[in-house]
């Protein structure tokens, strides 16, 4: 714990490099709280790189708190999709709702008040606080947690919650009063950009004569690497329907259900989004795919339709890993599917779908270029 000129010097070096060095990101050119509260959303469990465009393509249809508050929620997981986790979005609109109906459409500068909002815990409250309004609240991400645990040569799991609350302490008590928004830009940005999880630059660290895991000689072994939810396997298949007119059909976004979602429940699979008919299979797929869509088909037992493979996609959604195995349909005209919606196969992006359907749609798309029309 820096106490004295020592905390005064590392203040004061840290900052000086920040200002001189930091990114030049389209949030830090405002101090607008909409603005700098969309990009700490899209920046959880996302990279600046991902975000930026995501951001700016978001903001041109969501341009403050009451177009977001208004807008038809499939329209903004549509510019969503994409970035993954899709309740950050479905929060985001809700808290936008709850800003316009009790804080007149302006983002609460209250602590207490900003942290009811939905999707807004300790970390995003502080950010946007300190960021907007100047207030003396010290953030605590994955970055700055990092920064401290080297600092300090903290050893153990650093998410374990007395831990954790020893860390904010430390962040609280080497938080800048003076300029709480642009500390804790610099706390963050350093985690960032320098002291990375992989082969710290500590040579180029402004602050690095302060660092007790460097003086020892473990920094790049800090913090201690959490124990990983083992990997469950989870195999699906999709079948991705395709007309004379390059036409398919999207099932709508799965309704809410009060059974506790599995490693292979479809609906948290598919993001809760559009999606092309799914389901978790072992054994033989095509089998269990042609019943499936008889059950979503009544009426059409008899039709004949040749499930032709169209390759195998992969992808994880948390600790899940995915097998996709996706089947073409060619049919001179779609079948009806009750809530349905036909779409361009090429361009399935006018609904909000999430990576996992995107992935499918290409694979399909693969398939029925070197296939025939069979019906």
């Amino acid at each position: 714990m820096l106490n004295g000129s020592e905390l005064g010097t590392f203040r004061k070096q840290l900052l000086g490099w920040f200002r001189q060095f930091q990114r030049d990101l389209p949030w830090r050119r405002t101090k607008d709280p909409y603005r700098i509260w969309l990009s700490e959303i899209m920046l959880q469990q996302t990279r600046v790189s991902a975000a930026i465009p995501y951001y700016q393509r978001f903001l041109r249809s969501f341009p403050d708190v009451h177009t977001l508050a208004a807008a038809p929620q499939e329209e903004v997981l549509r510019l969503w999709s994409g970035l993954g986790y899709y309740g950050r979005a479905r929060n985001l609109q809700k808290a936008a709702q709850e800003i316009v109906a009790k804080h007149g459409g302006e983002f609460p500068t209250c602590l207490n008040d900003a942290l009811a909002l939905p999707g807004i815990g300790n970390y995003t409250a502080a950010a946007i606080l300190s960021i907007a309004f100047g207030a003396k609240h010290a953030v605590l991400d994955g970055n700055a947690a990092r920064v401290l645990a080297r600092l300090g040569a903290i050893r153990g799991d650093i998410r374990e919650s007395q831990r954790w609350q020893e860390l904010q302490k430390t962040a609280d008590h080497l938080l800048q009063p003076k300029s709480p928004g642009d500390w804790n830009q610099a706390m963050m940005e350093l985690g960032a950009t320098l002291c990375i999880p992989k082969s710290p630059l500590c040579p180029l660290c402004p602050v690095a004569q302060f660092c007790q895991g460097r003086r020892l000689g473990i920094a790049e072994s800090l913090p201690e690497k959490r124990k990983k939810r083992a990997t469950v396997e989870v195999t699906l298949a999709a079948a991705v329907f395709a007309d004379g007119k390059g036409q398919t059909l999207l099932l709508p976004p799965p309704k809410k259900t009060k059974e506790r979602a599995s490693a292979d429940h479809v609906p948290t699979l598919v993001s809760k989004m559009w999606h092309f008919p799914t389901l978790s299979v072992s054994g033989k797929p095509s089998g269990k795919l042609s019943a499936f869509l008889r059950k979503l088909m009544p009426g059409v037992q008899s039709r004949n339709w040749q499930l032709v493979p169209a390759g195998k996609v992969r992808h994880a959604v948390t600790y899940r890993a995915i097998i996709l195995l996706s089947f073409l349909i060619q049919v001179k005209k779609l079948p009806r599917i009750t809530g349905a919606k036909q779409v361009p196969l090429g361009d399935i992006s006018g609904l909000p779908i999430s990576n996992l359907t995107r992935k499918v749609a290409h694979a399909a798309l693969a398939a029925a270029a070197s296939a025939p029309a069979k019906q």
